[in-house]
């Protein structure tokens, strides 16, 4: 192909690209209008709003509110007289005071999360360099850069709607959400149908808070959340990637990783993490304690090897990977030269570096 052609060719692959970038921004901008007019923030600073925000759904702060965990913020205390105290005015201060320091075990917890979030996020390098020891060496560069733009492509996604589709209604159900991050008591609003029963209004389909981590979603315990349902939702992406490596454009893995991120990972996450129907077979239906998936075996693992079954079964075979006869036809890996000049795989040469 002549380099003219190359470019009218590129030129209209930017001009359909425009037309899905301007629809997405004006959705993303649609969002975040309502969720900004929905938002209704408390600030640690003013105690009246501290103990009583608009938009807090429990009057007993855990600290993960956009608050810092005080004695004003326990419900019931007022600041005792020192010249006029009586020994029960001293009780209670003092167990406000002890369980204002109690709530401090919710920014270790926070901590500790967020380091096994960072190790799941630490998965995307090694998806890169086993799917580029398995390709042929010309096509190494273009499956590493989709390894590692699958990762803000999907987080774009999961931070527009995506987490607030799958997370925005951990506490709209009977189940409730993480207690070791303080139940995450602002995620409540659960899109649902039926009956109520033990508490909630029905089955849960999908949550409807956090869109862009707005109104309620802007807390401090939802964000930690936010980052590590997200580092498994780009592992799930991530595993499409190697099942089509060498045979999709990357127009088509753009669109792709944005909708994962978006709404197909969320809405099925919702349903087994997110306190939505299949976690409410339990108590709802009397099967056991429901959908109960504790490692992502089926909301990660599950979810990513059947979207790449599909796909990969949809854009068939690596050209020449077959022979007429049907038999396999060897592919070269990519090399990757090490010290003294040897090619060896990627992993290899990982697990040599880690070693030292």
């Amino acid at each position: 192909m002549s380099t003219s052609r190359k470019r009218v060719e590129v030129c209209r692959i930017w001009v359909r690209g425009r037309r899905w970038l301007g629809l997405l921004a004006l959705g993303a901008l649609v969002l975040s209008l309502f969720s900004t007019l929905t938002a209704t923030r408390a600030y640690a600073d003013d105690p009246a709003a501290a103990s009583a925000a608009p938009s807090d759904p429990v009057p007993d702060k855990t600290g993960a509110f956009q608050t810092t965990p005080t004695t004003y913020s326990v419900p019931g205390y007022t600041k005792p007289d020192p010249d006029k105290a009586t020994t029960k005015d001293l009780a209670t201060a003092v167990d406000a005071v002890a369980q204002a320091s109690s709530h401090s075990i919710y920014s270790i917890n926070f901590v500790w999360t967020l380091v096994a979030g960072f190790l799941v996020m630490f998965m995307q390098a090694g998806f890169a360099l086993v799917e580029t020891g398995l390709i042929r060496a010309k096509n190494a560069s273009h499956t590493f850069s989709m390894n590692f733009m699958v990762y803000a492509l999907g987080m774009f996604g999961f931070f527009v709607c995506g987490f607030a589709f799958m997370c925005g209604g951990l506490n709209g159900t009977a189940i409730g959400g993480p207690a070791s991050l303080g139940g995450t008591p602002t995620l409540h609003s659960m899109m649902t149908v039926g009956s109520s029963v033990n508490g909630d209004s029905g089955w849960g389909l999908m949550g409807t808070t956090g869109f862009f981590l707005t109104g309620n979603g802007y807390d401090s315990a939802a964000i930690v959340l936010f980052l590590f349902m997200m580092v498994f939702m780009d592992t799930t992406a991530t595993i499409v990637t190697g099942a089509c490596a060498e045979r999709w454009s990357f127009k088509s893995f753009f669109i792709f990783s944005i909708f994962v991120g978006a709404f197909i990972y969320p809405l099925f996450g919702c349903w087994v993490w997110g306190g939505g129907w299949l976690a409410q077979l339990g108590y709802r239906a009397g099967l056991g304690h429901g959908a109960v998936d504790y490692a992502g075996s089926g909301v990660v693992h599950l979810q990513g090897g059947a979207l790449a079954l599909v796909t990969a079964w949809m854009i068939g075979p690596r050209i020449g990977k077959y022979g007429k006869d049907g038999k396999v036809n060897a592919n070269r890996a990519a090399p990757h030269p090490d010290g003294a000049g040897r090619h060896v795989h990627p992993g290899v040469r990982l697990v040599r570096i880690q070693r030292g």
